[in-house]
């Protein structure tokens, strides 16, 4: 299966709510994707640019993107990225197939 890290920060309305209840929403994230045939490796809050940051595993592009749709649809949220993880043995043998194609940078 393949790895996912997703950023995302929730909108005002949506901290206010959980600052009046605060609930654990790893609990939701993992019923997210197991309804996909997937599973949440990690929850985490965070300062900066994003509020929070999950990484899942999917067995495919389109599960995570039905996730992401889902999540994203749902209005608690201002911002929602995903990233596609590669392994350092994928990210390995992705340089070694780059020496099968033979790029040319523009103008030259």
């Amino acid at each position: 299966m393949a790895l996912y890290l997703t950023r995302f920060s929730y909108t005002p309305e949506t901290w206010a709510r959980l600052a009046r209840k605060p609930e654990d929403r790893r609990d939701a994230a993992r019923a997210y994707i197991e309804a996909v045939g997937g599973n949440l490796q990690g929850f985490w809050y965070a300062f900066g640019e994003y509020d929070a940051y999950t990484v899942w595993e999917a067995p495919d592009n389109v599960s995570m993107a039905a996730v992401g749709v889902a999540i994203a649809g749902g209005g608690a949220l201002s911002k929602y990225e995903t990233t596609v993880l590669l392994t350092v043995e994928e990210a390995m043998d992705a340089m070694r197939r780059s020496n099968d194609i033979q790029y040319s940078p523009p103008g030259a």
